[in-house]
């Protein structure tokens, strides 16, 4: 489990684009320059946490740097925790923690393509059409 240099992994989830970087360490997991026992509110920390409690004694040895921008807190959220759980599996180089992982939740390996639609021409928006009144 030695490691010569940062490992950098990206997670998206609708605008949101979340970066993280992965050396050895303490433990300290940092968001935009933010300790994680701070960030946020307790949804976004639990929700980024999920990998963390996943990987065990793991977390204890390493920091992680994540930088996200973008979109909401919760896409923030969610974009991070897609960042922080591809960094631990590369780190990790074991497929047990892969499998655990889908296993609990394939979105923590795998990003939701989903995206906006875009407005349509001559409409208030994506799907809406004018009304028709009829009397």
């Amino acid at each position: 489990m030695a490691v010569d240099k940062n490992i950098i992994k990206s997670g998206k989830r609708k605008t949101s684009i979340a970066s993280a970087v992965l050396k050895k360490g303490k433990g300290v997991i940092r968001i935009n320059s933010m300790n994680l026992k701070v960030y946020g509110n307790e949804i976004s920390r639990l929700k980024i946490m999920e990998p963390l409690q996943l990987a065990g004694e793991l977390a204890e040895k390493i920091d992680v740097n994540i930088k996200v921008r973008g979109g909401g807190w919760q896409s923030q959220a969610e974009a991070a925790r897609l960042a922080l759980a591809k960094v631990l599996v590369e780190f990790s180089k074991k497929d047990a923690l892969k499998k655990t992982f889908l296993d609990y939740d394939r979105h923590l390996l795998v990003a939701d393509i989903r995206r906006k639609e875009p407005k349509k021409p001559y409409r208030s928006a994506a799907r809406a059409r004018r009304q028709k009144s009829k009397r």
